[in-house]
């Protein structure tokens, strides 16, 4: 019974992919524009990919009042209808996170596959979208997938400088570096506000997939050491099996639970700062208007740090946390204004 009705199914999909081309039904009113949004807080583990999406709606929700949004997910394999109903958008937005690789045969964090050239053809605008990992230039399966499925009329927006590059490699120039959506209203006046100073406790992050038990332990280590309540958020389940692991004293590390609300909620208390390893969980405690260093663990924070000014040292400097937590550290970080209202201004135009 299940095959029956899965290749009956099926058949019905090929049918009206015959029929209709690929798209749905035109619309019979078309007075608002029907955006889709590939959304990588979909079905994730790790809650910084929801820090992400807030900030990406609510762009766009400021942008686009009255459209009609409907969620993909970026790293869950899509069915065959739900490809053709993404065609069928006005437009789609890939919503921020390292989505792109140079690689995407092999290394594919965002879910695409030949088919959805056909699908999601010249429709695709990015929204702080940035690169895996340091590589080398993409591919040639990589480059026709990007070319045919990237908006050619719009701007695309990445996080870094280095994302910028990498698709300027392959001849994709419409791109503005706008940093990471999350930090587009972290103000002049809001980092004005943040205290300079060292608070009595500290909120702290580990990143289970990108462990180096040696330095994380250290950074715990030093944290016990200088601050009187050591706080961990709790942003993927297995951050709890890893601090058990390279930690003997993990007891005297106060859990956060793995909510954003819980978060939200320890960084509401003006005794509390921010040192750890998750990119997010920083951004979000600058947001609250919280102190912040952020331990960086692969090129994420390293790229948006350089082109921001975001407080950022590399892991293997670890010992450089006692210059933040022992002096005085003023935020100060700078937005790319000009390309922000750049991508804004290519965006497509509402239809009334």
């Amino acid at each position: 019974m299940f095959y029956y009705n899965y290749y009956k199914s099926l058949l019905k999909f090929f049918i009206k992919d015959r029929i209709k081309g690929g798209q749905e039904l035109v619309k019979e009113d078309a007075s608002y524009l029907d955006i889709g949004i590939i959304n990588p807080s979909i079905g994730t583990s790790n809650l910084g990919d929801l820090i992400i999406e807030e900030a990406v709606v609510r762009e766009l929700r400021g942008h686009y009042p009255n459209a009609l949004f409907t969620n993909y997910p970026s790293q869950l394999h899509t069915s065959n209808d739900a490809k053709r109903m993404m065609g069928a958008k006005d437009c789609l937005f890939v919503s921020g996170t390292n989505l792109l690789s140079s690689n995407m045969d092999r290394r594919y964090q965002w879910k695409l596959d030949p088919s959805h050239k056909k699908y999601l053809k010249n429709n695709v605008i990015l929204c702080g979208v940035g690169w895996w990992q340091y590589q080398n230039t993409p591919n040639k399966y990589t480059v026709d997938l990007y070319k045919k499925i990237f908006n050619t009329d719009s701007l695309h927006s990445v996080r870094d400088s280095y994302t910028k590059e990498m698709l300027g490699r392959i001849g994709i120039k419409n791109v503005v570096n706008t940093t990471c959506p999350t930090l587009w209203r972290i103000s002049p006046e809001l980092c004005a506000k943040i205290p300079v100073i060292k608070s009595l406790n500290v909120v702290t992050t580990l990143t289970f997939y990108k462990a180096d038990p040696t330095l994380d332990k250290r950074m715990l280590e030093i944290l016990l050491e200088h601050y009187k309540h050591v706080y961990l958020w709790v942003q993927g389940l297995t951050d709890i099996t890893y601090l058990k692991e390279i930690f003997p004293r993990y007891n005297e590390i106060h859990l956060i639970s793995p909510t954003i609300d819980a978060y939200n909620k320890i960084l509401e208390d003006p005794s509390v700062e921010y040192v750890g390893t998750r990119l997010h969980a920083g951004v979000r405690a600058i947001q609250k208007g919280i102190r912040t260093l952020i331990i960086a663990v692969d090129n994420r924070a390293i790229e948006i740090g350089k082109d921001t000014n975001l407080n950022v040292i590399k892991r293997e400097d670890i010992e450089e946390m006692l210059d933040f937590i022992d002096n005085s550290y003023t935020t100060n970080i700078k937005l790319p204004l000009d390309a922000i209202n750049k991508w804004r201004e290519r965006l497509p135009k509402t239809k009334f």
